[in-house]
């Protein structure tokens, strides 16, 4: 009587799984599998979609291997990687495709003008720092700018496979491996001792230090916690699903927060500066609450 090879187990059995590796083997997909939206999906956030996944490919290959990028000082405690750059020029080529006569606005590779309405603005690698130490939490932003407006973003986490998506009058969502386009909502809370604060603290040789200390310390004494993640359109997709119940901090560049603003208004939640006033991009600060904490906020900050 033959019996199977005791190290094959036959293919009735159960196979043991680590992670999210396919069980067949095939193309590897680059973003979440194609699913069907239980939200409209417009053409410019498909195309969008598309191209932050192509690019995330890339990310996805080289995280883990830190130790043998390229990488360049960009100043102090700011580096850039071969990554970053190569998911740029990815982002960059994808879009060129579809939409060539659009402008693009990006962190390593400058501006390119276009038709003088329709503007991308790319952060590919939002969260380089964490990146380059193997920490597991970055993502790329994109954002579509129309006369002046932002009216589509998107940020995806390609590790955690997360997709946040807004597009201006539609809403705000998120795709997961679990969970299929899911209207996001701010928080509802009220109270500043129930209140998780997210925040971005001055890196070496930026902003000023004791200054924003001494607000620190405020808002640590006031609030349920504080956190410091490194990577902001994480932290505005985390205001717009109620993660966090706001976030600020300073000297952001707009690549770093167009897709996420559009998030967090579209999720119901208000985006201003830290004394209340309307945000611009590339303002010297950015303030993302919930409306029942705005004003209490505020009036911490100041």
């Amino acid at each position: 009587m033959a019996f199977p090879p005791r190290d094959r187990p036959s293919r009735e059995q159960p196979v043991a799984r680590i992670g999210r590796a396919p069980m067949t083997t095939g193309r590897e997909r680059s973003g979440p599998a194609e699913r069907k939206s239980l939200a409209p999906r417009s053409a410019t956030i498909t195309i969008m979609i598309r191209a932050a996944f192509a690019a995330a490919k890339g990310l996805k290959r080289d995280f883990g291997e830190v130790e043998h990028l390229q990488v360049s000082a960009k100043g102090p405690a700011d580096f850039v990687s071969r990554a970053d750059i190569m998911a740029e020029k990815v982002l960059r080529s994808e879009l060129a495709r579809t939409r060539p006569e659009y402008g693009f606005f990006g962190e390593e590779g400058g501006e390119t003008k276009g038709d003088g309405r329709n503007r991308w603005i790319a952060d590919p690698l939002d969260g380089t720092t964490n990146f380059l130490h193997g920490v597991p939490h970055f993502a790329i932003s994109l954002a579509l700018e129309r006369e002046g407006e932002i009216i589509a973003g998107i940020v995806y986490q390609p590790i955690s496979d997360e997709l946040f998506w807004a597009e201006k009058g539609n809403g705000a969502f998120i795709d997961t491996p679990n969970a299929r386009s899911r209207r996001l909502r701010v928080s509802a809370r009220k109270e500043m001792n129930q209140a998780l604060v997210g925040t971005g603290i001055p890196q070496k040789g930026r902003g000023d230090h004791p200054a924003y200390l001494k607000k620190l310390e405020v808002v640590m004494g006031q609030t349920a916690g504080v956190r410091r993640w490194g990577a902001a359109a994480l932290d505005l997709a985390f205001v717009a699903a109620g993660r966090y119940d706001a976030f600020f901090e300073f000297g952001l560049a707009p690549w770093d927060v167009a897709a996420g603003n559009l998030l967090v208004q579209e999720a119901g939640g208000l985006v201003t500066d830290i004394a209340g006033q309307p945000y611009a991009l590339g303002g010297p600060s950015i303030l993302a609450c919930n409306t029942g904490l705005r004003d209490q906020i505020i009036g911490v900050l100041a």
